[in-house]
């Protein structure tokens, strides 16, 4: 499982500026918030002051710098030289610099690439799976595909060498395929992996795009039983890993997972500060760099009250519920159901939470006391080999019930003795 990170800043130096137009994007209309600004590059004397003050706020040896967008390679390769040169022109002793990007990859080349490998970048790339459901929402300003670009930019990271993990959003065009998709990037040589649940709010409810809960929860479902049967150790999950950790014992590094929040503020290009990516507005903006410093910034009364709400606005039922470790209420941007007793603050997500946690957590069990013991992970592919082939999630139930599997018993199994 991959070690906690907390206090990452998701620094946007190009604001909300991109060379595509996603559909489901949610940072695109950010630019609203700065009228009549001609330029969304941040300025290089803020840059620099930025670079410093995160170094200085920054508690432990590793000092992680998070990029973001829009689209952060819109601002070219020697303004990401210059990040570097500042990083070293202003790091201490002892301490070591990570430099973390999260891009569309359509305009990736061999020269990005090869700055990234050297400069030791981790990438994390979005792609929602294969092309009829990648461009069926991640397409151009024009409307024109995006996927084979975005693979092309995969291929070169690969060639390159560079650290990368791919980000998939789960919308209503993938939900329902969740095997081929997860077999697509398997294919694609994918090692680490993200599912991001899509959740539009609306004034209706939720968008079309937004894919139904429970059908989250069966996507999460299906591809954790190849996961656990085949790939253990190959390939990193994020919301197995998160899982793992709170079935082991140990904190989330998810800030969705978490008790509380407010560890991931946003920069914004013009030295503003943000609760958090999905709280860009008037009313969440913290402050600005330039006025004060970002470890004030962050230590705030304001954001320290918006990470403990998501705790202390918990309902009852979420409260008392056999998941809540694993779960926690989820996002705070995806808290805006009723429950059957009136209270505010159910996550839209929380059926396709509690079907999958529920599933998954006999085999998370297994692999909790595998770790324990000091027994490598994939001893757990082994077990289920061993107890013969996997019963379909929609095949009769062995047990006779004359249900199917998925609704009744497949819950319940406990994998290896």
């Amino acid at each position: 499982m991959a070690s906690a990170a907390f206090q990452i800043v998701m620094t946007k130096p190009v604001g909300a500026l991109c060379n595509l137009e996603c559909r489901y994007c949610y940072y695109l209309d950010k630019r609203r918030l700065y009228p009549g600004r001609e330029s969304f590059r941040m300025d290089d004397d803020l840059l620099e002051a930025y670079i410093l003050q995160h170094i200085e706020a920054s508690p432990g040896e590793l000092v992680t710098f998070a990029w973001h967008g829009g689209e952060p390679t819109l601002l070219g390769l020697d303004y990401f030289r210059r990040i570097v040169a500042l990083q070293q022109r202003h790091r201490p002793p002892g301490r070591r610099i990570l430099n973390t990007l999260q891009t569309n990859g359509t305009l990736l080349d061999e020269a990005w690439c090869r700055f990234l490998a050297a400069e030791g970048f981790f990438v994390g790339l979005s792609l929602d799976g294969p092309a009829e459901h990648h461009d069926c929402y991640r397409v151009t300003r024009g409307g024109a595909p995006t996927h084979a670009d975005v693979v092309r930019g995969w291929r070169l990271l690969q060639r390159h060498r560079v650290r990368c993990d791919v980000l998939c959003v789960v919308h209503a065009g993938n939900v329902r395929t969740p095997t081929p998709v997860y077999r697509f990037f398997k294919a694609l040589g994918v090692q680490s992996l993200q599912f991001l649940p899509l959740v539009e709010r609306t004034p209706a409810g939720v968008s079309e795009r937004t894919a139904p809960a429970e059908a989250v929860g069966e996507f999460l479902c299906a591809v954790f039983d190849e996961w656990v049967r085949q790939d253990v150790g190959r390939i990193v999950v994020q919301t197995f890993d998160e899982a793992a950790r709170a079935v082991c014992g140990l904190e989330h590094a998810l800030c969705v997972f978490r008790e509380t929040c407010g560890d991931v503020p946003v920069l914004e290009h013009n030295g503003d500060v943000y609760a958090c990516d999905h709280f860009v507005d008037p009313a969440h903006r913290v402050g600005n760099i330039r006025e004060t410093p970002l470890a004030a910034l962050l230590a705030s009364p304001a954001q320290q009250a918006f990470g403990a709400a998501k705790r202390d606005a918990l309902p009852r039922l979420c409260r008392e519920c056999d998941v809540r470790a694993l779960c926690n209420g989820g996002c705070l941007k995806d808290r805006f159901l009723r429950t059957l007793d009136g209270e505010d603050g159910l996550n839209y997500l929380c059926a396709g939470y509690r079907r999958f946690f529920r599933h998954s957590r006999p085999a998370l069990t297994r692999l909790a006391a595998l770790w324990r013991a000091g027994q490598p992970a994939e001893r757990i592919m082994e077990e289920l080999r061993a107890a013969g082939p996997a019963v379909g999630r929609n095949a009769p139930c062995p047990c006779g019930s004359g249900r199917k599997f998925k609704r009744c018993c497949l819950g319940r199994v406990t994998p290896g003795p």
